[in-house]
C-alpha cells in the first residue's frame, strides 16, 4: 500500500487528525500528505496538510493542489471565488507523483466521499479509482455513526473500491452508552475492520506527545500497535 485516501462521513469529524496519526506512527517511512482541496482559508494561513506536518514530525511531506477562500464543498468554493475546480485526474497524477519518492502517501478528502470536487460532479472515489488506492473511512464515534458510516462504505464497494477499515476520529474522554457501543458496532455495519480510535482532544497535545500516543490509538495495519477488541 503506497498510497492511501483518507475520508469520512461528513466534515469535522476528524479527517486530519486521523492523517496526522497514521503519518505519526508511520515515522521510519517517508510519509507525504496529499490534501487536493483546501477550503476555507486565506493564502498564507496554515491549513490541514500543514496540520500533519505540525503534529507527525518533519518526516512528512505537505502537498496542497488548491485552495479556496469560502468554508464550502470544493466545487461550490471553487465556482464561487471563480477559480479552476480541481479535478480527479490531477489528484490521481500528483498522488502517483509523490508515490515514486515517498513510502506512503495520504490523500485527505474534503468533507465525505461524495463531496462534489467539479461541475461534472467528480468526486474523491473518482481519483481513488483512477490510483486504485484503497480507503480509509473515518467517522465519528456517536449516535448516527453507524448508518453514516455503512452508507459511505456502501458506496466505495458500489465503485469497486476498497475500505481499508474505519477509525473513530474523536471519542470523547467519557464515551455516552452510544460511543461506547459503536466501537463494537462499527465493523458490522462498515463490512470492515475497525484500525483505530483517536481521543477527543488528540490534535491539542503537543507534538511530542502526539507522535508518542499516535501508535497507541492504530492498529498494525496502519503502523500501530493497539489491539482491536
Amino acid at each position: 500500500m503506497t498510497i492511501l485516501v483518507v475520508t469520512g462521513t461528513g466534515t469535522e469529524i476528524g479527517k486530519t487528525i486521523v492523517t496526522a496519526a497514521v503519518a505519526a506512527a508511520c515515522a521510519e517511512r517517508r510519509v507525504a500528505v496529499l490534501k487536493p482541496a483546501q477550503t476555507g482559508l486565506a493564502p498564507g494561513e496554515p491549513g490541514d496538510a500543514a496540520e500533519v506536518v505540525r503534529l507527525a514530525g518533519a518526516h512528512v511531506t505537505a502537498v496542497e493542489l488548491a485552495r479556496f477562500p469560502e468554508p464550502l464543498a470544493p466545487e461550490t468554493a471553487a465556482r464561487r471565488a471563480g477559480m479552476t475546480p480541481v479535478r480527479p485526474f490531477e489528484i490521481a497524477e500528483a498522488a502517483q507523483k509523490l508515490a515514486t519518492e515517498h513510502d506512503l502517501v495520504l490523500v485527505e478528502g474534503a468533507g465525505g466521499l461524495l463531496v462534489r470536487y467539479d461541475e461534472r460532479g467528480a468526486t474523491l472515489a473518482d481519483a481513488a479509482r483512477l490510483m486504485a488506492a484503497p480507503a480509509l473511512v473515518v467517522a465519528p464515534a456517536g449516535l448516527g455513526t453507524l448508518n453514516a458510516t455503512a452508507l459511505t462504505t456502501e458506496a466505495l464497494r458500489t465503485r469497486g473500491l476498497t475500505c481499508l477499515g474505519v477509525v473513530v476520529g474523536s471519542m470523547p474522554a467519557v464515551p455516552d452508552l452510544a460511543s461506547r457501543c459503536n466501537v463494537e458496532d462499527l465493523p458490522v455495519s462498515a463490512g470492515a475492520p475497525l484500525l483505530g480510535v483517536v481521543p477527543a482532544g488528540a490534535g491539542a497535545l503537543a507534538p511530542s506527545d502526539f507522535r508518542a500516543r499516535a501508535g497507541s490509538w492504530l492498529a498494525p495495519e496502519l503502523g500501530g500497535n493497539r489491539r482491536s477488541g
